[in-house]
């Protein structure tokens, strides 16, 4: 019986030691179900852009989506085309989809300042991109001295032409970069009106920034000065372009300097065949670099400082303003060549005079 109680006894002290036993998996081994950690989301941009009916335009877009891209954060683009209505509409879509901040090129400057109220209202920041919005709570604008291209081309102009009649076509009155280059242009100019060495002989806003449009108020142009034209300041390469066109349809064409801006693959290719006088270059890689830098970084809460500010009717709104180059036959080597921003295969190579 003893022996028997005490076999009993050691088959429940083994019992008790085996379920006392730990008999989780070794710390060498992964469990078979590990708990999932979920990673970050990426910050997510909206761009809402005015229109990619131009070869400038095309440039931004793959810029800062590759510059923002690049930044580890994603970016949805769309455009309106120059539809006022449409872009309200896309940049609602934009803010209702949950993005974290908002980059806006505004056709009209006024129309827009909508999009920053809705923005706003859903929390989201917003950058005005090269464009600035008109009064509204904007809450950064990066573009360049729109305002100091217009004194490089009307400076370009008046040291070829120091007297004569000229011709101004601005770009379109609803963006108030037409209006800050025409500023400075006309900065430039006043002295030489006020001297009576310069006339200006026409003046006129072109809708939508169209060359069809640009060709038309040059056609314009040249018949209420009977043809006796000076020089011509355009807006940009593409306005430049349409004034060409006129003054080609006339028999004026390389007979009178014609200034442009955005360095446009078609307006550099003039300067070369000698068609335009000039053009100012606005390095848009540095801009789209640094739009997508600050946007990640004000859309992940993090304070960002502007050296300018700049009024919109509505605040002094913090700026970043890029210097931009004036460009002609003597330097496009080393700018927009050196840059990469036209090759020059792409310039030269399917010009002829």
């Amino acid at each position: 019986m003893k022996s028997k109680f005490m076999t009993v006894c050691l088959f429940g002290m083994t019992m008790f030691l085996f379920a006392c036993t730990d008999n989780s998996v070794p710390k060498t081994q992964e469990p078979e179900h590990s708990p999932v950690v979920n990673e970050e989301e990426p910050v997510r941009i909206g761009f809402s852009m005015d229109t990619l009916l131009e070869e400038r335009w095309l440039k931004d877009r793959e810029l800062f989506k590759e510059a923002v891209e690049n930044l580890g954060a994603e970016v949805e683009i769309v455009a309106a085309n120059g539809d006022d209505a449409l872009q309200i509409s896309q940049a609602e879509t934009l803010i209702q989809s949950g993005i974290d901040l908002l980059v806006i090129v505004p056709h009209n400057a006024a129309a827009t300042a909508a999009i920053v109220h809705k923005a706003h209202l859903a929390g989201i920041q917003v950058i005005a991109y090269d464009r600035l919005v008109k009064n509204a709570e904007v809450d950064m604008y990066i573009s360049f001295d729109n305002e100091q291209v217009g004194k490089m081309q009307a400076e370009a102009m008046t040291a070829l032409v120091p007297k004569g009649n000229y011709v101004f076509i601005g770009g379109a009155i609803t963006d108030n970069n037409a209006h800050l280059l025409k500023k400075g242009v006309f900065k430039v100019l006043q002295p030489f009106i006020e001297s009576g060495d310069i006339h200006v002989v026409y003046d006129q806003w072109t809708k939508d920034w169209t060359p069809a449009n640009a060709q038309a108020n040059m056609e314009q142009a040249i018949r209420n000065s009977n043809g006796q034209i000076d020089a011509v300041i355009a807006a940009n390469d593409a306005t430049a372009g349409g004034a060409i066109q006129a003054l080609q349809n006339h028999g004026l064409i390389s007979q009178i300097p014609v200034a442009g801006q955005d360095a446009d693959l078609a307006g550099v290719q003039r300067i070369v065949v000698g068609t335009q006088t000039m053009t100012v270059y606005k390095p848009i890689q540095i801009l789209s670099n640094k739009v997508a830098e600050i946007a990640v970084s004000m859309a992940k809460g993090e304070i960002v400082k502007a050296d300018q500010q700049i009024n919109n009717g509505k605040k002094e709104v913090p700026s970043v303003l890029l210097p931009p180059i004036a460009v002609d036959l003597a330097n496009l080597e080393s700018t927009v060549i050196k840059d990469g921003f036209h090759a020059a295969e792409d310039i030269y190579g399917t010009v002829t005079k």
